[in-house]
């Protein structure tokens, strides 16, 4: 590219740079005036009169100056800098610039030159003579360990050794005078002073050495003197003549810091293992049990095929035995000789028959729980909580462990033996089960059991199966879950209902119900789901409803005991409470049985509403009614029935006694769950003990309901029916000694509450207004001026204001100089675009130009081919 092209200058910048300051100042069109709107008296402005022109051409070259030349430097390196001495300082003269330059050039040479230079004017000696002068000697000296002798050969040991004459003969003493005098006068030369250094240096040491053996010889003579005066000055004292001393006593302080240096300090526990970790651990144990049973089961001998084989090296000298317990001897020494006894033949014996006291003691464990099975009741279910059936394989583990012991202890088993351990693996239950499919699975795998087994089995099978162990077995344990509940169900509905089991049950309920919450919900709620539709299309049909039947109140049981009850709103708890609420409110009471029912949902429903407190209605209309069956005399009540109940009629009387004697012979116990399935009354006497039980039950209920209301506003109302039904109708017939008792408790407990009820009145007293804060009035003398604060607060905001001032000018600033960097920017592009175009003119006219005269060349010779 070639030279850019000066920029044609506009003849208004021509005008306005040769005019000069005053006419710009006197020219009306360069002058901004700043108008004001209000004339103050006594101020000056500076800003009243303006000159934006010439601002803003002092700006452009400012910025031309400045910012445009930092521009066209950005991204390059390659740039010069005089750095010699004085050529940016004005103020010195050009000759003195180059005398000070030529100075320290000097100076810089010389320093160079004289960095490695000794001072060649001195001259280095030692001992007075010159190193230069001095001769080399490169010969190794010997260590001064070596004898003196060694590496030595002097003229007279040269003499001594092998005679001779001249140079070699021995000198005499008048001679050695003479040459010691002239050693005397003459100067040493540098090897007779190494020699004299060296003979010095040995001469000291022999010198410390021979101290160092005479020191040591007088220390060992004293240490054998000593010994032998040191029992002369040692006395001792007899024993009746000493004076004990008295040890002084320690303090708390001691006593406690030797109590700490001895106490016992922790053991590192072992590692908190996680869920995973347990389940599979459990999971091997289960399967190492169930492989010694199938071994045992097929005749082999446990701890034949459980030992491990001992690998035995070439170079084994098989000494590394080592002797049995059975081996050892007790020995003793008895009339003056070795006496050698064996173990007692009783002990061996009663080891031997050790496995099968235990296992008799099991079968009769077994005997006494099945004769123990029967109806229980309602209130024993939730005491099966605590137990768990978790400690079933260490009790199994102890016992495979003594087994083994024991068939290891034995050499070989009899053929009998052997048949007899062969039965009873046969018998045991095996220790692994895969999940069942199918409801069917379940009730084939658990069909034939005992309570006990069918809990281990169900046990087992979860363990063996636990979640973490493999991908698929959270679904098999979710079904296993509702086949469960399924079977429960079935359990209660069978004659006689088999309730052992479904207590049994329930832990391993409990358990897999907190693995998995949300399959459990979902399973409970479709149950009560259905229970709730049937009901719904019973009372749309018929009118009422039957009381729920066994298998209901046992989910709804179970729901208590899975679910917590204390919730505002629960997606199981709450569902259930309601279907309680109304089959105490729509099923009729026809029979003692419909008794029976309705106060196993009274029991249930006061276990609902124990830890939330919460009011049941229900509740106490059912109570209340069921009270009023009791009365015989019905004529003037004091009291309303409340359905599904009747004042009057057929079915008032269910629990009125038919003869007052056989209150006499009643026991008090609780109502039998199996009742509400199925009552056996054979004559008039159980069924008056009946009634008296279900009155008993009554009565309690009351209690605890009294208990939990007492705190209720409304106490006092809700049970005034059921205060003047106990007071006035039933004070009168002849009841046990223990309802007696009962039914005052209840009456102190409602007459005992306060009553706390007070009329609505209007306020009296007016209504206190809201406080209110009093504003803060500054009085404003100086319009315009901010008066009332301090001199730190004044400064603050002095300082703020600047501040934005400063900030509002910095981005104004900012903005002009982004607006002249563009337009330098865009006068850059449209230079090069212009300069480009010239090019390409000129491109395109020479191309022209070759083209015009290519096209006349060929013209030329066209015509010369047709001449």
């Amino acid at each position: 590219m070639g030279k850019v092209p000066k920029k044609k200058r506009s003849l208004a910048d021509k005008v306005r740079k040769a005019k000069t300051s005053t006419e710009i100042k006197n020219n009306p069109f360069e002058v901004k005036v700043n108008r004001k709107k209000f004339e103050i008296l006594g101020r000056k402005s500076k800003h009243d009169v303006g000159l934006p022109g010439v601002s803003r051409s002092k700006a452009n070259t400012k910025r031309k100056e400045t910012l445009l030349k930092e521009y066209k430097q950005k991204g390059k390196s390659s740039k010069f800098i005089d750095r010699r001495f004085g050529e940016y300082d004005t103020n010195m003269a050009p000759e003195d610039k180059i005398l000070q330059r030529f100075a320290m050039e000097r100076q810089r040479v010389h320093e160079k030159k004289d960095l490695y230079n000794l001072n060649e004017e001195e001259e280095l000696t030692h001992y007075g003579q010159s190193l230069a002068e001095m001769e080399k000697f490169n010969d190794n000296m010997n260590s001064d360990d070596e004898s003196e002798e060694k590496g030595l050969l002097s003229a007279e040991l040269t003499a001594t050794h092998f005679g001779g004459g001249g140079l070699l003969r021995k000198k005499t003493s008048e001679e050695q005078q003479q040459e010691g005098e002239d050693n005397r006068h003459r100067a040493k030369s540098r090897q007779e002073l190494i020699e004299e250094l060296i003979q010095k240096s040995k001469q000291e040491k022999r010198e410390r050495q021979v101290r160092k053996e005479e020191s040591q010889e007088l220390t060992e003579k004293l240490d054998l003197e000593w010994k032998s005066i040191q029992g002369l000055m040692v006395k001792k004292t007899p024993k009746g003549e000493r004076v004990e001393e008295e040890k002084p006593k320690l303090e708390q302080y001691d006593m406690m810091v030797r109590e700490l240096v001895f106490e016992m300090k922790a053991q590192p526990s072992e590692k908190l293992k996680t869920p995973e970790e347990l389940a599979r651990e459990e999971r091997e144990k289960l399967q190492k049990l169930e492989a010694d049973r199938l071994r045992r089961m097929m005749g082999d001998e446990v701890g034949e095929s459980s030992g491990s084989q001992i690998h035995i090296s070439a170079d084994d000298l098989n000494d590394g035995f080592i002797l049995d317990t059975e081996d050892k001897k007790t020995l003793s020494y008895q009339d003056g000789k070795w006496n050698f006894d064996e173990e007692p033949e009783e002990d061996k014996d009663y080891e031997e028959g050790q496995s099968g006291e235990d296992g008799e003691s099991e079968a009769a464990e077994e005997e006494d729980g099945d004769d123990g099975e029967g109806e229980e009741e309602e209130g024993q279910e939730g005491s099966s909580e605590d137990e768990d059936g978790h400690s079933d394989l260490e009790s199994e583990q102890e016992s495979e462990d003594e087994e083994t012991k024991e068939d290891s202890a034995k050499p070989s088993l009899s053929e009998e033996e052997m048949k007899a351990q062969q039965e009873a693996a046969k018998a045991e239950l095996p220790y692994t089960f895969t999940a069942p499919e199918n409801y069917s699975d379940l009730t084939d795998l658990l069909h034939g059991h005992t309570p006990d087994n069918q809990r281990l089995i169900v046990a087992r099978t979860q363990k063996s199966n636990h979640a973490s162990l493999a991908a698929g077995n959270k679904l098999k344990l979710q079904k296993l879950f509702g086949f469960l509940l399924e079977y429960i169900g079935e359990l209660a509905t069978r004659s006689p209902p088999e309730l052992t089991t479904v207590d049994k049950l329930i832990p391993e309920l409990y358990t897999m119900c907190q693995m998995f919450p949300e399959a459990a919900c979902k399973a409970m709620q479709s149950i009560l789901g259905d229970a709730g539709h049937s009901t719904e299309e019973a009372l749309e049909v018929k009118g009422h409803i039957a009381f729920p039947t066994l298998d209901m109140l046992i989910y709804l049981k179970v729901t208590a005991l899975l679910f917590p009850t204390s919730d505002f709103r629960h997606p199981v708890s709450t569902p259930a409470l309601l279907y309680i609420s109304q089959a105490l409110t729509k099923c009729p009471v026809r029979s003692l049985q419909d008794v029976t029912s309705g106060l196993a949902l009274c029991c249930l429903g006061v276990e609902y509403v124990t830890f939330s407190k919460r009011f049941l209605p229900e509740l106490i209309n059912f109570l209340s009614g069921t009270l009023h069956l009791a009365v015989q005399d019905k004529t003037s009540l004091g009291y309303t029935v409340v359905p599904p109940f009747r004042p009057s009629g057929k079915c008032s009387d269910l629990l009125v006694l038919s003869d007052s004697e056989s209150c006499k012979s009643w026991i008090k116990k609780s109502l039998p769950l199996s009742a509400t399935q199925r009552l056996e009354l054979r004559n008039e006497l159980d069924r008056d003990h009946h009634r008296l039980t279900c009155l008993s039950t009554c009565l309690d209920l009351v209690k605890r309901c009294c208990l939990l209301y007492k705190d209720l506003t409304s106490f006092t109302c809700v049970f005034q029916p059921i205060g003047a039904l106990l007071s006035k109708h039933l004070s009168a017939q002849t009841l046990p000694e223990l309802l007696q008792e009962l039914r005052g408790e209840v009456l102190a407990s409602i007459g005992s509450a306060p009553v706390t009820r007070s009329r609505l009145v209007l306020e009296r007293r007016k209504p206190i207004p809201l406080k209110l804060l009093t504003p803060k009035i500054v009085e404003v003398l100086d319009y315009g001026k901010k008066r009332g604060s301090t001199r730190e607060e004044r400064e603050k905001e002095r300082l703020k204001h600047k501040y934005k001032k400063e900030f509002k000018g910095a981005l104004r600033e900012i903005r002009k100089d982004t607006r002249f960097l563009a337009r330098e920017k865009l006068n850059e592009v449209m230079d090069r675009d212009s300069e480009r175009k010239k090019k390409v003119r000129e491109l395109f006219g020479s191309l022209a130009t070759q083209e015009g005269e290519w096209k006349a060349l060929k013209r030329r010779k066209e015509r010369g081919k047709g001449k």
